[in-house]
């Protein structure tokens, strides 16, 4: 009998220890539930996550559901400000430390200067522009100065796949600047584009992609090359290391804004191998459920000529307006543009849509070789020998 006890005290104590050990190591992997009026469940954050991994739970969430991404959405202007409200209490340890205590209404009181259990000081104030913590509290301007005073001016939009922000990070590198040379050459350094971070890499050197690529493709160390078989360039194929965004998926909808980085491009099924920003999920992906976040440079502004010669970044595709929504650095805000005012980036992979003389190449995929400022035209390179010229307007991301 006391054996017998004896085994079933050590099965719950095992199974407790293996309980705790698990809750413990996926304690920071918490989905985000935008529906719960709880801070942390809302941030998909554990109780006890520290600064860091509130402040990319938040950027993740911000980037995501960012209004100027989610044109006329009701939807996106709520969790943006669910998400900002969230963070705006967790990032202040003194609010932090009265919502833990004494929940939302304990954050309200604080700040309204009342005195709370435990010796509070009250009146710490809250955000710039704006009344701080308590669910509803927060407006749309109040969230987007938030979100633009969150990050000082830095890289709200850098860290993916656990590397920092700006600064050239490891195993980052950018195709070569706007005007022709090697698309897949190094790139420059500078610049303070937010988006150009998304891997830890800095500067605005062109599309994102990340390194260990040869000239083929391939990855490896720069002095294995040689000894590695030749692969045929495939000009009609996004590169990988390529920065991307989901959309317009149906059996995964709730992964549309998600980003992440394409990995591999699989001929037989014409698929995408994208994996997913902070996680080792991976997901295969039509070539139309992705948006390239790819560098760009404004041109023929006939209305705001100061936007011309300015770069900035795609953020969103508006298929309905025909549009992009491209994210300014230097102006630190977002416009919406029309292809026809939008230069790619050489080397950056786009569609061919809307030639009339010529329909059958509507549909093909080529890489932009050059941008002809005088015609405002790209040469489009669709194979090993072919190359043609096109209308600016005619190629899409």
């Amino acid at each position: 009998q006391q054996l017998r006890l004896l085994h079933i005290l050590s099965t719950h104590l095992i199974y407790y220890i293996t309980r705790e050990t698990v809750n413990k190591q996926y304690s920071k992997m918490v989905a985000p539930n935008l529906n719960s009026k709880d801070y942390y469940q809302i941030l998909g954050c554990s109780r006890d996550a520290d600064e860091s991994a509130l402040k990319k739970a938040y950027r993740k969430l911000a980037v995501k559901w960012h209004p100027d991404k989610n044109v006329d959405s009701q939807e996106a202007t709520t969790n943006f400000q669910k998400v900002s409200e969230a963070y705006a209490t967790l990032s202040d340890p003194k609010k932090r430390q009265m919502y833990d205590q004494y929940g939302e209404e304990g954050v309200k009181a604080h700040e309204a200067g009342a005195d709370m259990p435990g010796g509070g000081m009250g009146g710490f104030g809250g955000f710039p522009g704006g009344r701080g913590g308590g669910m509803g509290g927060m407006s749309p301007e109040e969230a987007q100065q938030f979100f633009a005073h969150a990050f000082g001016g830095g890289d709200p939009f850098g860290g993916m796949f656990g590397m920092g922000g700006m600064g050239g990070g490891p195993g980052i590198r950018f195709s070569s600047s706007m005007g022709g040379g090697d698309p897949f050459g190094g790139g420059g350094v500078g610049g303070g584009d937010p988006f150009s971070a998304f891997l830890g890499g800095g500067g605005m050197g062109g599309s994102m992609r990340g390194s260990g690529m040869g000239g083929h493709g391939m990855r490896g160390h720069p002095g294995m090359r040689s000894s590695m078989p030749s692969v045929a360039k495939q000009y009609d194929v996004i590169p990988q290391g390529t920065i991307v965004s989901l959309k317009g998926l149906v059996n995964k909808s709730n992964l549309n804004g998600d980003r992440g980085v394409v990995k591999q491009y699989i001929s037989q099924s014409k698929r995408y191998v994208v994996e997913l920003e902070d996680s080792d999920e991976t997901l295969s992906v039509k070539p139309e459920n992705l948006l390239q976040h790819v560098h760009v440079r404004i041109h023929d502004i006939q209305s705001q000529p100061e936007l011309n010669g300015e770069t900035g970044t795609i953020i969103t595709w508006c298929p309905d307006k025909g549009r992009y929504s491209i994210y300014v650095a230097s102006l630190k805000k977002f416009v919406s543009l029309k292809p026809c005012n939008v230069v790619l980036d050489s080397g950056t992979v786009a569609k061919v849509t809307g030639v009339e003389s010529k329909p059958e190449l509507n549909g093909r995929w080529g890489t932009i070789k050059n941008w002809v400022s005088e015609s405002n035209k790209y040469d489009v390179q669709l194979s090993s020998n072919q190359i043609i010229r096109l209308k600016v307007e005619n190629m899409i991301l």
